[in-house]
């Protein structure tokens, strides 16, 4: 089936929306996703798929569309270069405030600047789905800036599942938290795009209600302070409901994916 390219203003007003959009929100983005109770969620639900198998000692890592550097607050401590991209400047003054040993540049996921072959990892959470229509062409970019048999980890919200359903709606209905591109990842349609490019090693899927309850306060409008009080319990409920879950009923989908030695296209 042929793809349907958008018209090149749109293109460029995609990027411009989900500047203008984090520049507006990125110190109430920080605030809610950095405190300790969303860290906590990340730590034990996410990183340790997302990094599974991976020495980061001496790595150097890029944390693509970066925001405050949730990535970087894990991979730091294990002996990582990491360094961030944003598209917004408010984003990356966050960053760069908040991890000086890290190089930080308002740059475009879709067209780095860097060389090719760059960098050991690539981690994207939560930033795929702001790219639309255009997830395939920062996907060609991170191929092309990773090493072979480099990884490229991504956490996204995935089409398929139940609360893509209500999450089409709720992103229609509150256009101060979401931008107007934003969507679910096909991830079946991705991977078969770059399935010649890169070995599929890890996807796994989860979330329920601590996901929301928790890691989602600030599209919930839940005050920061209160998280701290029930954090625990939704811990364990989350942990107990995962394994029932499946693709259809998870909120998220956990992948690492190896760019091969060689492939059809060199």
């Amino acid at each position: 089936m042929s793809r349907v390219i958008p018209e090149p203003s749109l293109l460029i007003d995609t990027q411009e929306l989900q500047k203008q959009h984090y520049n507006k929100i990125a110190d109430k983005y920080a605030k809610h996703y950095g405190d300790p109770t969303s860290q906590a969620y990340q730590e034990r639900f996410v990183h340790p798929i997302l990094f599974k198998g991976i020495d980061f000692s001496g790595k150097r890592v890029l944390e693509g569309m970066c925001g405050f550097g949730v990535i970087a607050q894990a991979l730091v401590p294990l002996g990582a270069s990491v360094t961030g991209v944003d598209i917004s400047e408010e984003a990356i003054a966050i960053f760069k405030e908040r991890w000086p040993q890290c190089e930080g540049l308002c740059r475009s996921m879709l067209d780095t600047g860097f060389e090719s072959e760059s960098f050991d990892c690539i981690i994207i959470e939560s930033g795929l789905h702001h790219l639309h229509p255009r997830v395939d062409e920062c996907v060609n970019e991170v191929h092309r800036i990773v090493k072979p048999g480099g990884y490229f980890c991504f956490c996204e919200p995935h089409a398929g599942s139940i609360f893509d359903i209500f999450r089409k709606i709720w992103y229609a209905a509150d256009p101060k938290m979401f931008a107007a591109n934003e969507k679910s990842i096909d991830l079946e349609i991705l991977k078969k795009e770059f399935s010649s490019r890169f070995d599929y090693l890890e996807e796994s899927y989860f979330g329920n209600i601590a996901f929301f309850l928790v890691y989602q306060s600030m599209m919930l409008r839940i005050p920061v302070a209160w998280k701290k009080y029930y954090a625990k319990t939704l811990f364990e409920i989350e942990d107990r409901i995962r394994p029932l879950q499946g693709k259809r009923l998870s909120c998220q989908v956990i992948c690492q994916w190896k760019k091969k030695e060689r492939y059809a296209g060199t």
